[in-house]
């Protein structure tokens, strides 16, 4: 369990539960949209999203009255992934669409790759730490399977070595509040009683 302080008794009946983690991954979606939305819509006006296309990140706005985090084709890991990205986003960046962040689609250059890389560390490494939480298995993603189509090998050790690490440091430092609130919700909710540290995170299961 992540202590986190301000962090809610959450009360899950326990009949819904047995049926939600031994049904479909559509199941633990809506498991996981609900839990996000019940943690966080009325602390910080923002819901999870499935969508159908890609992801996005939608600020509130005189048609929407909540942020929205959309998460691509209504997958899990994505979800994950999109979380992770709002947990990195600071208060300012939370009122920008997508974050105002900088993204470059699938098809980059080996120089655009690195680039990719670097900004990709810190929200990887939390969205490692979301699904540990789950009890689910992390690979870093590079996100680009046009280096491979066009013949390019592109070695990723060093961006999981980073990624590693940014783990470790994370749990050194302390896990930032938004991250460890949730952490702290999703294991309540699918691995009860299960203990996670940075002794648990291995570079070579990336």
């Amino acid at each position: 369990m992540i202590e986190v302080a301000d962090s809610k008794d959450r009360q899950i009946q326990s009949s819904s539960k047995s049926n939600d983690q031994n049904g479909s991954e559509s199941a633990a979606v809506e498991v996981l949209i609900r839990l996000f939305n019940d943690t966080f819509r009325s602390s910080h006006n923002t819901v999870l999203v499935k969508g159908l296309d890609e992801p996005f990140y939608q600020p509130a706005d005189q048609d929407n009255p909540y942020h929205q985090i959309i998460f691509a084709h209504g997958f899990f890991n994505s979800a994950l992934h999109e979380i992770a990205h709002w947990c990195v986003a600071g208060p300012e960046r939370r009122l920008l669409p997508d974050f105002g962040y900088w993204y470059e689609p699938d098809g980059r250059t080996l120089e655009q790759q690195k680039q990719f890389e670097i900004v990709e560390v810190k929200p990887q490494a939390l969205e490692w730490i979301l699904s540990k939480s789950c009890g689910r298995r992390f690979r870093v993603s590079s996100d680009n399977l046009g280096l491979a189509a066009n013949g390019i090998v592109h070695d990723d050790s060093q961006f999981k070595q980073n990624v590693w690490r940014e783990v470790q440091r994370r749990y050194q430092q302390g896990l930032p509040v938004r991250l460890a609130t949730f952490a702290n919700v999703l294991q309540e909710y699918f691995q009860p009683g299960i203990l996670i540290g940075a002794e648990d995170y291995k570079l070579e299961d990336l």
